[in-house]
C-alpha cells in the first residue's frame, strides 16, 4: 500500500475557517475517492485544545509540539485578519515549528495571508507566491525578495504552493490531490463538492462576471446567470433584449450602464472567461470553442490573442509547463 501523506493545517486564535476547512474537506473527499487514507489531516495550533476562528467558530487541535505534528508530508498554513495575523506572527513556538519541519516536508505553503507567516520564517525568500488581493502590496512591501502575483488565485513554485485566500484555498487543494493522483481523481473531487467548475491557478482573483454580477440589479443578474449556461448559443442584442423582456435600444443602454460594457463585449468576455477556465481540462480546443461560442477555430484564435496576447494553443502549453 502506498504510505499515508501526513498533512498539517496550522491554525490559531482568529484564523480564518475556511482557509482550513476547504483544504480539509478537499483531502478528505479524496480519501473518499481513493478509498483508503491517503491523506492524514492533523488540525494544529500552538498550544493545542479548542481554537477559535474569526467567525466565532472553534475546532479542536494537537499542539504543534505533540508527536502528531513531527515530520509532517505537507504544511498548510490558514490566513486571518490583521489582529489574528498579529498573534501569530509573534509565537516564536510556531516560527520555530515551522523552521524546523517546513524546509523538510515535500511541500508547504499557506492560505490567505498565511503567507506573512511563512516569509516571516524565511520560507518563502524568492519564490512567485500569491495572497489575497486587499494585502499583496503590503506583502510585497515587508518582504521585496518575494514576486507577489497579485492576479493569480493560487501559485506553485517548486515546493511551495501558496493561494490568494478563502474560497481559493479549495482549488490550491485540488491542484495538489492533482499533482499527487492526476486530474480525473482531482474532478471527481470537484463534482462531489457540486463545484461550479475547477478553477486554474492562473485564473484572476478578479471575475468580469462577478464583478458584473455585484454592480447590475435584476433583471440583469438573472440574464448574466442565463447567458452562462448558453454560452454556445446565439448571444446578440435581439436574443438577449427578448430574454430581459427589453426593446433593443433600452435594452443595450442599461446593460452597457449596468456593468460598464457593451452587450457584445460582455458576451465575449464572458465566453474567454470560461474558455480560459476549460484550459485546464482535457478538451480539445475545437471542443472548447464550441463549448463556449467561439466557432470557428479561426475567429476562437483571434479573439483569444486579441484578449489575452497569446494564442489558445500556446496559452495551454505555458499553463501546462
Amino acid at each position: 500500500m502506498p504510505k499515508t501523506h501526513k498533512i498539517v493545517l496550522l491554525a490559531y486564535e482568529g484564523f480564518e475557517l475556511l482557509d482550513l476547512t476547504g483544504p480539509s474537506t478537499v483531502f478528505s473527499e479524496a480519501n473518499l475517492v481513493l478509498g483508503r487514507e491517503a491523506y492524514e489531516l492533523v488540525v494544529a495550533s500552538p498550544e493545542g485544545g479548542m481554537v477559535r476562528s474569526w467567525s466565532g467558530l472553534a475546532l479542536d487541535s494537537v499542539a504543534l509540539n505533540s508527536k502528531r505534528c513531527r515530520n509532517p508530508d505537507s504544511i498548510l498554513v490558514s490566513g486571518a485578519l490583521q489582529e489574528g495575523l498579529a498573534i501569530i506572527l509573534s509565537c516564536a513556538l510556531t516560527r520555530r515549528w515551522l523552521g524546523k519541519w517546513a524546509p523538510l516536508a515535500e511541500r508547504y505553503g499557506s492560505v490567505c495571508s498565511g503567507a506573512f507567516m511563512l516569509a516571516a520564517c524565511g520560507l518563502l525568500d524568492g519564490k512567485e507566491v500569491a495572497t489575497h488581493w486587499s494585502v499583496c502590496d503590503r506583502l510585497e512591501k515587508f518582504y521585496p525578495s518575494l514576486k507577489v502575483n497579485a492576479d493569480a488565485l493560487y501559485v506553485n513554485d517548486g515546493r511551495v504552493w501558496t493561494s490568494a485566500g478563502v474560497s481559493s484555498g479549495i482549488d490550491m487543494s485540488l491542484g495538489i490531490v492533482e499533482q499527487d493522483y492526476g486530474a480525473e481523481i482531482a474532478a471527481r473531487i470537484a463534482r462531489l463538492l457540486v463545484l461550479y467548475s475547477r478553477r486554474p491557478g492562473y485564473q484572476s482573483q478578479f471575475s468580469d462576471v462577478l464583478l458584473a454580477q455585484s454592480q447590475a440589479d435584476a433583471p440583469f443578474r438573472q440574464l448574466i446567470a442565463w447567458m452562462q449556461a448558453n454560452l454556445s448559443e446565439k448571444l446578440d442584442v435581439e436574443t438577449l433584449a427578448s430574454q430581459a423582456a427589453m426593446s433593443e435600444r433600452t435594452f443595450t443602454r442599461k446593460f452597457t450602464r449596468a456593468t460598464g460594457q457593451s452587450p457584445a463585449r460582455f458576451v465575449e468576455s464572458l465566453r474567454l472567461e470560461a474558455a480560459r477556465d476549460l484550459m485546464a481540462s482535457n478538451l480539445s480546443l475545437k471542443s472548447i470553442a464550441d463549448s463556449v461560442g467561439l466557432l470557428p477555430a479561426s475567429r476562437f484564435n483571434r479573439v483569444f490573442m486579441r484578449r489575452y496576447g497569446v494564442a489558445p494553443s500556446a496559452f495551454r502549453h505555458m499553463q501546462h509547463q
